[in-house]
């Protein structure tokens, strides 16, 4: 039996996973055969697992053994599961204390090794890759066989999955969060992309492009190496969203070397092959043909902009932005009016807009209704935005 993550917080993003039916009799009778290997006798804790102790297991769609092993370990220490497969299964057993205070520093070194020997184990017997499998491709590119249909999210987390092996840490607050609770990981302060081997780089870049691959844009970010010499043309934008926009002009100064403060936009970059900071960050610059594609992506952009006032914006369009610039783009809906903001930066920034004429009588009442909506939903999407210069501790 496949285990789905279930997270609260992927749910919200990528939205509500269909309820899946289960047969009671034939879990029940699953759960009977594993309680034959009599693992809750067993101390993890001081005892250390053999791979020939495990060859019994099952994992295919009728059963989940090494799943609910692992659960045996955590439950031991009374760890309660979102997984309801796990969890389901630990409730029923007489030796189960739930404690709602547990944490993975309990674990013991023995404990932990254990644990990787389930996992490892449990991902070579996976049909697909799944969350958590990564590290057995440490050396293996990914190929198309071991790819099923799966979330955004599922996506986002194997492609991060293989820089937090090495202890990156994540300006996305859930991804961050679903890092945390893997008793693997382990933040690494110093972490640096340079490090990732070129498999690593490759098996990042395939899976990003399996997330992208159903959305048909003519462009991507990682693309502009194909325009440092050509020009763009507007047909290529379409299906964009104002945060790809962004980065894509980004890119054309990445490829230069330039070093981004902002963690949420240095992220982009960051781990492909290519990207090497520029000593000299004062010589970057364009070349003529680069500032003009520069250019035209933010004219573009800037008409996307334009239409906030004539057309609703959707999801697709806002993208994953960053707190910041979605502050900027609600704000926008009202300086098209010519509101006069009392934040000085807003107002300086908008001041330096060709099209901003100050209109000190303007009142929220003159908003039209598509306004209305837009306002709302660029609001909605401020409440799960990341921040641009989000990083997690290390």
């Amino acid at each position: 039996m496949k285990i789905r993550i279930v997270l609260i917080l992927i749910a919200v993003l990528v939205g509500a996973v269909g309820a899946q039916d289960i047969d009671i009799a034939a879990r029940n009778a699953r759960w009977r055969e594993f309680n034959k290997y009599s693992f809750d006798k067993f101390n993890f804790a001081k005892s250390r697992l053999t791979k020939a102790k495990l060859t019994p297991l099952k994992e295919d769609e009728n059963a989940d053994d090494f799943a609910l092993l692992r659960g045996v370990v955590f439950g031991k220490h009374g760890r309660v599961f979102k997984e309801r497969s796990i969890q389901d299964y630990l409730e029923k057993q007489a030796w189960y204390k739930a404690d709602l205070k547990f944490t993975n520093a309990v674990l013991t070194p023995v404990e932990r090794a254990n644990l990787d020997l389930i996992r490892i184990t449990e991902a070579e017997k996976h049909e697909f890759i799944e969350p958590g499998d990564m590290r057995i491709w440490k050396t293996k590119l990914i190929i198309d066989d071991k790819l099923r249909f799966y979330s955004g999210a599922e996506l986002t987390i194997l492609a991060a999955e293989i820089e937090a092996i090495h202890g990156k840490t994540f300006s996305e607050e859930w991804l961050q969060k679903y890092f945390d609770e893997r008793y693997w990981y382990k933040r690494n302060p110093a972490y640096d992309a340079a490090i990732l081997t070129e498999i690593e780089r490759k098996n990042i870049e395939r899976l990003i492009n399996e997330k992208e691959k159903d959305r048909k844009t003519a462009i991507s970010i990682g693309d502009m190496d194909n325009f440092q010499t050509v020009l763009l043309t507007e047909d290529k934008f379409a299906g964009l969203s104002l945060l790809e926009l962004r980065i894509l002009r980004e890119e054309f100064y990445a490829r230069h070397g330039k070093k981004f403060d902002a963690p949420g936009i240095r992220d982009y970059f960051a781990w492909r092959d290519w990207y090497k900071v520029a000593k000299n960050q004062k010589a970057i610059k364009l070349t003529p043909i680069e500032q003009q594609n520069v250019d035209l992506l933010a004219a573009y952009e800037a008409k996307v902009r334009e239409k906030l006032s004539t057309e609703e914006i959707t999801d697709e369009t806002l993208g994953a932005m960053f707190a910041e610039d979605l502050r900027v783009l609600r704000n926008e809906v009202y300086a098209r009016h010519g509101r006069v903001f009392k934040d000085p930066e807003l107002q300086k920034y908008f001041e330096a807009q060709a099209w901003y004429k100050a209109n000190p009588e303007f009142k929220d009442d003159q908003l039209n209704e598509i306004e209305a909506k837009n306002l709302q939903k660029i609001r909605d999407a401020e409440e799960t935005a990341t921040s641009k210069f989000s990083e997690a501790e290390g």
